[in-house]
């Protein structure tokens, strides 16, 4: 074993990028930046929880060639912070402790062969691999869980070739395929992990759903009001207050 001095450790350059693209379709990068957006989202709350996508983690000090880039993985135990790339001898020898790995052609060997057994040694905990295409894994999303150093298979829950789901003790989610989509569950509520984006458009849709049903409810009160009705009769057959229906229709009434 070569020991390196410290000068040389310094010399040693650890990129954050290989100049390669970030994934080779627009399939794999969806599902990529779902999978981190909406599992990010989920711990965002957590100080000691690092989640990060395609980013390199070298694991050997003075060896910038002893590294490797998962599609997705989930450190618990480190401060939640942005980096560069993710250094094992930097962060106390804390590995990742969950790896997500969206398969593809160009891939597949790799994901299958080679990285196994790097995450094996490093102590990944858990190891999913998703085929979004469908061509080279059935089940299209499985599971390995690391027992007495060896990775054991996650039972999966089959509904059908597409539509199945395996639970991950590390994140204390399920992973689920919704006819061949890669969807993340919260087992205790049901709920469906989503993207800062789908959050957003979900609270916008959720809001025009408010200012409509007001709207309607504005109209059918002024309605009632032209007919010649009071305010505590309208409030009394529509179930709301004066001071409600004041609201509604403003200083027309």
């Amino acid at each position: 074993m070569t020991i390196l001095t410290q000068a040389e450790q310094l010399e040693i350059e650890y990129p954050s990028s290989d100049g390669e693209p970030m994934a080779e379709s627009d399939i794999t990068r969806d599902y990529m930046t779902y999978s981190v957006e909406a599992v990010k989202l989920y711990f965002q709350e957590r100080s000691d929880v690092y989640v990060s996508a395609n980013s390199f983690i070298y694991y050997e000090e003075g060896n910038n060639q002893a590294v490797v880039a998962p599609d997705v993985y989930v450190v618990f135990g480190v401060t939640n912070r942005k980096r560069d790339n993710y250094k094992v001898w930097e962060e106390g020898g804390i590995t990742p402790d969950f790896v997500l790995e969206i398969t593809s052609e160009t891939t597949q060997t790799k994901d299958q062969e080679t990285k196994p057994e790097i995450y094996r040694a490093l102590g990944v905990r858990e190891y999913f691999q998703y085929d979004p295409s469908g061509d080279y894994l059935n089940p299209i999303l499985q599971g390995v869980r690391l027992i007495n150093n060896q990775y054991e298979p996650i039972a999966a829950n089959n509904i059908a070739f597409d539509t199945l789901w395996l639970f991950s003790e590390v994140l204390g989610l399920e992973l689920h395929l919704i006819s061949g989509e890669l969807r993340f569950r919260v087992p205790e509520t049901g709920e469906f992990l989503k993207t800062h984006k789908e959050e957003n458009l979900g609270r916008l849709a959720e809001q025009q759903a408010r200012l409509a049903a007001e709207s309607t409810l504005r109209q059918l009160v002024t309605q009632l009001l032209n007919c010649g009705m009071s305010l505590e009769q309208v409030a009394q057959m529509m179930n709301l207050s004066t001071v409600e229906v004041r609201r509604l229709v403003g200083e027309n009434f």
